[in-house]
């Protein structure tokens, strides 16, 4: 279940680490998992303050409510999250779309290692904070949840730069993978108004898309080139 929940972890990692120089890029993305893992140890050694997270810090009167609505802090995390990953996933799909980072004759603007590293640390408090959350409903040993979290981690790690790779030199999969990041985000908006979206749903879509992407790419690898006649007159 970590594993999975980590996935989308790995994704946004992969995505902005591509920001920084290439000999930077490993050190990134160690970084970045290293610091999801001490996030979910440290909350899952805060289980008491997780939970005090659920209660109500102030109502909101809605006239077309039969109640107030609660605020917690856990949706105002889930909230400013969302956004935040549905921005960040957006301004990437403009670049793309825009051509900038392939634009000729102009040098590469790398962005700077404590930058991204910023960006990382809020996206991972907010999918630690996801992730811990539904530990909990599951187990109920501390010792073995953190376990789980530090072997799925440690799986994360060993193919983060596999991922990373084929994300980036795929511009299809990587538009996926950000459009898969933004429905994420929107389900995480959702969540911190009370409306809760089965997970299962969004995994299986995004699973589903993934493969027929994967068979396309595999025929168009087939597929003959297409040889164009001469236009000139005889």
């Amino acid at each position: 279940m970590e594993i999975v929940l980590g996935i989308d972890n790995i994704i946004f990692i992969s995505i902005v680490v591509n920001r920084l120089d290439p000999k930077d890029q490993k050190r990134g993305r160690t970084i970045g998992l290293m610091l999801a893992l001490l996030f979910r140890i440290g909350l899952l050694l805060s289980i008491s303050w997780i939970v005090g997270l659920k209660a109500p810090l102030f109502h909101i009167d809605i006239p077309w409510a039969d109640h107030d609505f609660g605020v917690t802090g856990r949706d105002i995390i889930l909230f400013f999250g969302g956004l935040f990953l549905i921005g960040k996933s957006t301004t990437e799909i403009h670049t793309k779309l825009q051509g900038e980072e392939e634009a000729e004759g102009t040098t590469p603007q790398y962005s700077t290692l404590t930058r991204i590293i910023l960006q990382i640390i809020v996206i991972d408090i907010v999918f630690s904070f996801d992730s811990i959350l539904t530990a909990v409903g599951l187990v109920d040993n501390v010792l073995i949840m953190i376990l789980a979290v530090i072997l799925a981690m440690a799986v994360m790690m060993a193919f983060s730069g596999l991922v990373s790779t084929f994300v980036n030199r795929n511009p299809t999969i990587k538009m996926l993978a950000l459009s898969f990041l933004i429905m994420i985000g929107v389900m995480l908006v959702m969540e911190a108004f009370h409306k809760e979206i089965e997970k299962g749903y969004i995994y299986f879509a995004m699973f589903f898309s993934l493969v027929v992407e994967l068979l396309n790419m595999r025929l168009r690898k087939q597929a003959e080139p297409v040889h164009l006649r001469d236009s000139r007159y005889d």
